[in-house]
């Protein structure tokens, strides 16, 4: 008993450490991007940006022996753009990125619950065990919440600065991403698959 104790006590320091590298790995090219923009300028912020997602991805894989599905689309996006931008001298590719990505996860939702499956489930089946009604309330939920992002980038980059752009994309998608991943807690406890 003492034992099992002392494990479980030393693991949770562990799996604290764990989620923290692991924000600091998904999180570190979006502070690199806000710090090189406000010092050198958008062109220079996207190449920063560019290459700390490559580092981010690569990070990913060594650390955590996996990329998730979502950064690694995403990093191809910012890849993809990000050259664009650089290549062109044209901020407005990096500025519709997430547009992009956010509109294509929704329609990736959608598309699959129309198919009869929930992509969610595909995704983190063996991070939650969901009802199938839970399954698809929560995709449902990611679906529309990728759409408002994707509308809420549309309405930033076109009525405000790129500065302020930047911020909003540093800033607020994020704790935005955040606190709607915690505001599901209810549901994922109410659709809990219980083994009893």
């Amino acid at each position: 008993m003492t034992d099992e104790t002392t494990t479980s006590n030393s693991s949770q320091p562990q799996d604290l450490r764990g989620q923290l590298l692991k924000l600091f790995v998904e999180v570190g090219p979006l502070v690199v991007f806000f710090v090189m923009n406000a010092r050198a300028g958008i062109f220079w912020g996207t190449g920063g940006f560019m290459v700390a997602t490559l580092i981010s991805l690569i990070a990913s894989r060594i650390l955590f022996g996996r990329v998730p599905v979502m950064p690694l689309v995403t990093g191809l996006f910012v890849l993809v753009f990000g050259g664009l931008t650089i290549w062109l001298q044209d901020e407005h590719f990096i500025k519709i990125k997430p547009t992009i990505v956010n509109a294509l996860f929704a329609a990736a939702l959608f598309v699959g619950l129309l198919a009869g499956h929930s992509l969610l489930k595909i995704v983190f089946g063996e991070v939650f065990r969901l009802t199938d009604q839970g399954w698809r309330k929560l995709t449902i939920r990611w679906a529309c919440f990728f759409v408002l992002l994707a509308l809420l980038n549309e309405v930033v980059w076109r009525s405000f600065s790129t500065d302020v752009w930047v911020s909003f994309k540093v800033f607020g998608i994020m704790p935005l991403t955040m606190i709607f991943a915690i505001a599901q807690m209810g549901l994922l406890k109410q659709y809990e698959l219980r083994s009893d």
